[in-house]
């Protein structure tokens, strides 16, 4: 075990989580269901399966010797997960990629982290009781002050930017409603982490029983959590694209009249209220020269999307093996590192532009802070790590 090991596995996997949405930015003509369960195949299906064949042994024994319990867990809080994954894409929408993540996952952090321990009833004697598990808790709570110092820097930016700067750079941005959307995804998200925990005997069976390292001990519970995810996703998915009449899109290259044509269009919400005309682009075109989608680009760029969005918990499950009998803490260090490179994505991408000194000292304090709570949860996992004094 070494702890400071698994905080760099955390950071990577922030570093992938950050990141993923950037390719889906170069899909075009394509509606947000539909580059949405393309990128979710790579994310959820063909990533986690590939990798656990390849780095894992004999995976399909594994999960048949599980038991029907324990991949019911699994699987179940993978659905539960599914539904903050779908509402992730509106926080985005509205409140940009550096806010939305850092309110969303600042839930997610808070429920992900302390929920386990106290379910299994070690919070009082493993956190409570410990030095090693103080500090850790401490780290919970300075990463929650920086997700908080982070929130205050996107109502500063909401209070100084005109509506029309707002929407320069997020078309939708909305503070009220992004901060309700987000904090029901942010509670829904944190149920990956019960169902990480739900698969232990997954991870107990292919190391003791198979033979797999113990740093890919992980991956085999991915593949049944995240086909969970998969199902609600494309239930909804497939449900919009019979309401949108988007099917055609997956295998057509040609622009049907009435389409959306921006690449960034979030087609969810039409299920609950029509979108409206200034939020849905519709391209136009004469009957000799049809609109056209680039298909092979649009399935590169999920492909791209997807598994690097699974590369985040490839990489967790890596930094969870480093942290020993304090691994419940990895979540907060999975949460902060997303939010720390998500808020640099948020900056190269220029959604703070037009924001006054105090509003970038909040962000840039935000960071600190966040890197400090990773520090110090790191380090409380390192005193976990040393013998017992007598």
């Amino acid at each position: 075990m070494n702890p400071f090991l698994g905080v760099i596995f955390h950071w990577l996997g922030g570093l992938a989580s950050g990141s993923f949405y950037v390719p889906y930015r170069f899909v075009r003509r394509w509606s947000w269901e539909t580059y949405w369960l393309v990128g979710g195949f790579f994310s959820w299906i063909i990533a986690p399966w590939v990798l656990s064949l390849i780095l894992t042994h004999d995976v399909v024994k594994v999960l048949s010797e599980a038991g029907p319990s324990c991949l019911f867990w699994t699987y179940f809080w993978g659905v539960m997960w599914g539904l903050g994954g779908l509402t992730f894409g509106l926080t985005m929408r509205y409140l940009g990629m550096s806010l939305g993540m850092a309110v969303a996952l600042g839930y997610c952090a808070a429920f992900g982290t302390l929920m386990p321990p106290i379910f299994h009833g070690d919070f009082a004697t493993k956190v409570l009781a410990t030095q090693s598990g103080q500090i850790i808790l401490a780290g919970v709570g300075v990463c929650l002050l920086g997700i908080a110092v982070a929130g205050m820097a996107g109502m500063s930016k909401e209070r100084e930017m005109s509506e029309e700067q707002k929407k320069s750079s997020i078309a939708e941005f909305n503070f009220k409603k992004g901060i309700l959307v987000a904090t029901f995804s942010g509670v829904m998200s944190a149920c990956f982490s019960y169902g990480l925990d739900a698969g232990e005997a997954i991870k107990h069976i292919t190391t003791k029983v198979h033979g797999t390292p113990d740093l890919w001990q992980g991956l085999p519970v991915l593949v049944v959590l995240l086909l969970g995810g998969f199902t609600t996703n494309f239930i909804w998915c497939v449900l919009l694209n019979i309401k949108n009449k988007t099917g055609y899109q997956y295998i057509s290259s040609t622009v049907r009249d009435g389409a959306p044509g921006r690449n960034q269009e979030t087609i969810i919400e039409s299920a609950f209220d029509a979108p409206s005309e200034e939020v849905v682009e519709r391209i136009p075109r004469s009957k000799s020269e049809p609109a056209r989608a680039p298909l092979l680009l649009n399935y590169i760029f999920c492909a791209l999307a997807g598994v690097t969005w699974y590369m985040q918990f490839f990489f967790y499950t890596m930094g969870e093996t480093q942290m020993g009998e304090y691994k419940f803490s990895s979540w907060t260090l999975h949460m902060a590192s997303i939010i720390i490179f998500s808020t640099l994505w948020g900056i190269a991408l220029r959604e703070w532009k037009g924001s006054s000194r105090r509003t970038i000292t909040l962000v840039t304090l935000g960071l600190a802070v966040l890197v400090a709570s990773t520090i110090l949860v790191g380090y409380g996992n390192y005193l976990g790590t040393l013998p017992a004094r007598p």
